[in-house]
């Protein structure tokens, strides 16, 4: 029978991000993900060539995928918050992408993946963000790369920072900082942090979205 490839290698992948994620591309090793994966490490080497390479690839994906999952065009922009809640979205259902980020800042901070290709997209959503501005929909108090840049990563750190986000921002609202950041940012984090969570984080997500709007002038 022939060797299914592009099934090989996307089990190596989906078995790499739980590796990479959980102890970064230094730690990680390709033993544990040759055993996750159940297929011989001679494989990745194959395949990739180098654990580093394997990152590279993984993070690739990694990328490729919320950028097709988040989309951000002008008519979106119009509601950044909207775009904040789906960001946010997409982090808790697939939380390594928030750590792979954040392990690649850490450790590959001179050679940045893909940098020349996800400069091109960042572009394209500060692109529609500046569209939003130009229709009115958005304050132009703050530069579109700017503010795309504040959004991208306020959301990232509830997963990042997740001790500081429980700390600041309970799920359950029951803290006094829960009070303050729904009485501040407005009636959605209210009503997210009066009620019980439907699924996790959703006080979290309710308080974001309403800070991005009051950010973005939208509140």
């Amino acid at each position: 029978m022939a060797w299914d490839t592009a099934r090989t290698k996307q089990r190596l992948l989906d078995a790499a991000v739980e590796e990479f994620a959980a102890c970064g591309p230094e730690g990680a090793r390709i033993a544990r993900i040759a055993a996750r994966a159940e297929i011989n490490k001679e494989r990745i080497y194959q395949y990739f060539g180098s654990k580093e390479q394997l990152f590279v690839a993984v993070l690739r994906s990694e990328l490729e995928r919320v950028a097709a999952a988040v989309p951000l065009d002008g008519d979106q922009a119009a509601d950044l918050g909207d775009y904040a809640g789906r960001l946010f979205d997409y982090h808790r259902d697939h939380p390594h992408l928030a750590r792979l980020l954040a392990w690649e800042g850490l450790q590959y901070q001179d050679r940045v993946v893909s940098e020349a290709e996800r400069t091109g997209r960042y572009r394209e959503k500060a692109a529609a963000l500046a569209e939003a501005q130009r229709a009115g929909a958005l304050t132009t108090g703050a530069a579109p790369g700017a503010l795309t840049h504040a959004v991208i990563t306020l959301t990232a750190s509830f997963f990042t920072l997740p001790q500081v986000a429980r700390m600041l921002v309970p799920g359950d609202g029951g803290a006094d900082g829960a009070d303050d950041v729904g009485g501040t940012a407005g009636g959605d984090a209210a009503e997210g942090a009066a009620d019980p969570d439907p699924y996790p984080g959703a006080a979290q997500r309710a308080a974001l979205v309403a800070v991005v709007r009051l950010m973005a002038g939208q509140g």
